[in-house]
């Protein structure tokens, strides 16, 4: 069986992630314009602290990877004090470069909007709170930049105006990117949640299911056993009609079969939990099971065609996914005991497991149903739909999947898709 893939980076560690990405892209931009304001406009700062307010957040950012890379999960307070920092920083730096008079103040929002989609309400309004508080305090106190406020530039557009115009598109940018990538992530992990839920209630199903067949199979023990006797006696009073003879060992075979299967799954169901799956190669086993199902079915007609040409496909399986794939040929049978068609395929990652039947088909009105409990194609009489449900739980714990078409030329095509071992798994 494949082993479940690694649990995905966490939310919190993803958030930090986008904000160390939205963090390197703000203030390599705020070095590019300082850079041009002061080469091109010759803006007069005090370069020392805004290169060293800069750096800091560089430092802070390297920081960020670093911690990045340890094993323990980011915390709404970690992530609230980045946060902190981010506007600690651009409060420093537009001290230094114009304060409230720089177009570039508004840039305040990035953050709180962040913090609004990322973080628990009282969080939220913490950083709210400090981004209004920087914003006040700079309308206050800062260090004037003379050019913000009468130059111009082309077609009589002020500097100031400019820099706002810039700000509203890096904002807008690095909010849409940011919230976009948070939209995603919380419906990724609503979908992983439905799914888990799902399967969940998939796996009580069977639980209820297998205690309820734990008990029939004891409890069956016992009529089975009666009717071996009875067969047997049978068989001694018949010994002169050689056409009843062949019917009674027909259906003694059946009864000893009937009674191994329980015996066996009665003796090894808790050594069969337990243990790991088999590693086996598809052809072989299919046809070990195939040879298995014609001894319960041996009314039916079949062919089997190997389309795989290339190497020997391994499978992981063990006795739960023999049944399941028993359970099928089953179904098929049921369906149209003539010319069913079982055709082995596989490639680099799968084995593909097609059986053809000639029955009526699937009705579209349950086709998306089928595999969920008491939903069958057949009437009360012969199944109650428990065997595919059965099925499908099975073949989706190996990784694999079930999938039931209505064959353009009639009948039904099963398609059961299981993952392939590679050599030395």
């Amino acid at each position: 069986m494949q082993q479940p893939p690694p649990l995905p980076l966490s939310t919190p560690n993803r958030n930090l992630v986008r904000l160390t990405f939205v963090r390197g892209i703000t203030w390599t931009g705020f070095l590019a314009a300082i850079i041009i304001g002061i080469e091109i406009f010759d803006f007069q700062l005090s370069v020392t602290p805004v290169i060293g307010v800069i750096g800091a957040m560089g430092l802070i950012n390297i920081a960020s990877w670093w911690r990045l890379g340890r094993p323990r999960s980011v915390t709404d307070l970690e992530y609230l004090l980045h946060l902190l920092a981010d506007i600690a920083g651009l409060t420093l730096l537009f001290y230094y470069t114009g304060g409230a008079t720089n177009p570039f103040i508004s840039y305040y929002l990035v953050p709180v909007t962040i913090a609004a989609a990322t973080l628990p309400w009282r969080h939220a309004w913490i950083i709210a709170s400090a981004a209004l508080t920087g914003y006040t305090f700079l309308m206050l106190f800062y260090e004037p930049v003379p050019q913000l406020s009468p130059a111009v530039v082309g077609l009589g557009i002020s500097l100031h105006v400019l820099g706002m115009w810039l700000n509203f598109g890096l904002s807008a940018s690095l909010v849409t990117f940011f919230i976009y990538k948070m939209a995603h992530a919380l419906r990724r992990r609503d979908r992983a949640l439905s799914r888990t839920r799902e399967a969940a209630l998939r796996n009580e199903q069977v639980l209820a299911v297998a205690t309820q067949a734990a008990g029939t199979a004891h409890e069956l023990g016992t009529p089975l056993s009666t009717m071996a006797v009875l067969l047997t006696e049978m068989r001694r009073d018949t010994v002169d009609q050689p056409t009843l003879t062949a019917d009674i060992d027909l259906l003694r075979q059946q009864v000893d079969t009937c009674k191994a299967r329980l015996q066996q799954l009665v003796a090894n169901a808790d050594r069969r939990r337990l243990a790991e799956p088999d590693s086996r190669p598809a052809v072989a086993w299919l046809e070990q099971v195939i040879q298995r199902w014609l001894v319960l079915r041996p009314d039916v007609t079949h062919r089997v065609e190997i389309l795989g040409k290339r190497g020997t496909p391994l499978l992981a399986i063990d006795a739960t996914l023999e049944q399941a794939l028993m359970n099928l040929l089953n179904n098929a049978a049921d369906a149209n005991p003539e010319d069913i068609v079982i055709s082995l395929d596989w490639n680099a990652d799968e084995v593909i497991i097609d059986i053809r039947d000639h029955g009526p088909g699937v009705a579209m009105s349950i086709a998306d149903q089928l595999g969920d409990t008491f939903v069958s194609t057949k009437t009360k009489s012969k199944g109650m739909g428990i065997g595919l449900f059965l099925t499908h739980a099975t073949i989706n714990r190996f990784a694999g999947g079930v999938s039931l078409y209505n064959h353009e030329e009639g009948g039904t095509l099963t398609e059961v898709k299981l993952p392939r071992l590679l050599a030395g798994q």
